[in-house]
C-alpha cells in the first residue's frame, strides 16, 4: 500500500514537471504569436487607412494569417489545459491513495449521527 502511494506521488511529480514544461513552452509560443498578431494588426490598419487598392488587397492575406495565428493560440491553450487536467488527475490520485472518498471529498469519512 505504501509503495503504491509513493509511486503515485513520484508519477504525479513527473507529470507535474511535464505540465510545467508544456506551460513554459506554450507560453513562449503564445507570446511570439501574439507579438506577430500585433504587427499584423498594425499593418492591416495602415493598409486600410491608406485606401490604396493594392494595400487593401494585401489585407486579405494578412487577415487570413491573423486568423490562423488565433487558431494556433487556441490550440496551444487547449494543449495547456489538457496537460494541466492530466496533472491534476494524477495529483489527486496520489493524494487519495489510502484514504476514503465520500461524497466527492477526499480523505474525509462521512459520520452518521445515528451511529
Amino acid at each position: 500500500m505504501e509503495e503504491e502511494m509513493f509511486s503515485g506521488i513520484a508519477n504525479g511529480a513527473q507529470i507535474e514537471g511535464k505540465a510545467l514544461q508544456t506551460f513554459q513552452k506554450n507560453s513562449v509560443q503564445v507570446q511570439h504569436i501574439l507579438d506577430q498578431n500585433r504587427l499584423l494588426i498594425n499593418e492591416i490598419n495602415q493598409n486600410h487607412e491608406s485606401k490604396i487598392p493594392d494595400n487593401l488587397s494585401r489585407n486579405v492575406g494578412l487577415i487570413r494569417e491573423l486568423n490562423n495565428n488565433i487558431r494556433r493560440v487556441a490550440d496551444l491553450y487547449t494543449d495547456l489545459s489538457n496537460s494541466f487536467t492530466k496533472s491534476m488527475e494524477v495529483s489527486s490520485e496520489g493524494e487519495s491513495a489510502g484514504t476514503t472518498k465520500s461524497y466527492g471529498r477526499v480523505g474525509q469519512k462521512r459520520i452518521r449521527a445515528n451511529d
